[in-house]
């Protein structure tokens, strides 16, 4: 590979970092608003009206995607350093969001501070819970995503993409749901009905992005010159 190649390669996987934390930062910000999106009708499971889901939940599964798709190209070192970025990235906006909530309003404010506090008092508690799940899911999404791919020597990439996305996408629904529970944010008679919701919701949506990964993974294949399995060294 030439110097010109890695130069490309590596602010390819500064973009792809970029939007990994930009959307797992936002998805923390954003999550008390729900909405509703009923194409079966209106269904309730375990009491909860099925696909009745935070907004937060939007930009998360892009995260997934990102990871498997630097997995891929760029192996599972650069996936790991890529969520350890994302945790600290998410942290430290929470400090961000703390500090602005201490902060007194002035009497002219647009936003006075019970209005401040309403839409952001609660990204403490939201936000650990998002990042203990998102912690375990995403290192579980990851080893999976790799295990497979040396089972399948390199083949079959919608099989490593979806089995490792669908069982770190159930352990991320499952514990934020429990903490968020626990925590008090969420009665626990929408317990079952939201960690299905959720998880079915995430499930039809890693089933939409596997077209994505093949194109990237073929576009980037055929711009670096890969084989099957092969991986670009950026060390």
């Amino acid at each position: 590979m030439t110097q010109g190649d890695k130069k490309a390669a590596f602010s390819i996987y500064l973009y792809l970092g970029a939007l990994f934390i930009t959307s797992l930062v936002v998805s923390n910000l954003i999550f008390q608003k729900f909405f509703y999106w009923n194409p079966f009708g209106k269904i309730e499971v375990f009491g909860a009206p099925l696909f009745e889901i935070s907004v937060g939940i939007l930009p998360y599964p892009i995260t997934f995607l990102i990871t498997d798709l630097i997995s891929e190209i760029f192996g599972k070192k650069k996936a790991n350093q890529v969520v350890i970025a994302g945790i600290f990235a998410s942290f430290f906006s929470l400090l961000i969001v703390t500090v602005a909530n201490i902060a007194p309003a002035t009497d002219w404010s647009p936003v006075n501070n019970e209005m401040f506090k309403s839409v952001f008092g609660n990204t403490i508690v939201a936000v650990f819970a998002s990042m203990m799940a998102y912690l375990l899911a995403q290192f579980i999404d990851i080893q999976l995503y790799h295990f497979w791919k040396r089972m399948t020597k390199g083949k079959y990439l919608w099989l490593r993409n979806n089995f490792s996305t669908f069982s770190s996408q159930f352990i991320d629904t499952f514990t934020v749901v429990l903490l968020l529970c626990v925590f008090g944010e969420i009665p626990w008679e929408l317990f079952y009905g939201l960690v299905i919701s959720g998880f079915l919701f995430k499930v039809f949506i890693a089933l939409l992005d596997t077209p994505l990964l093949y194109l990237f993974v073929y576009l980037f294949r055929k711009r670096f010159n890969l084989k099957i399995g092969e991986e670009i060294s950026l060390d």
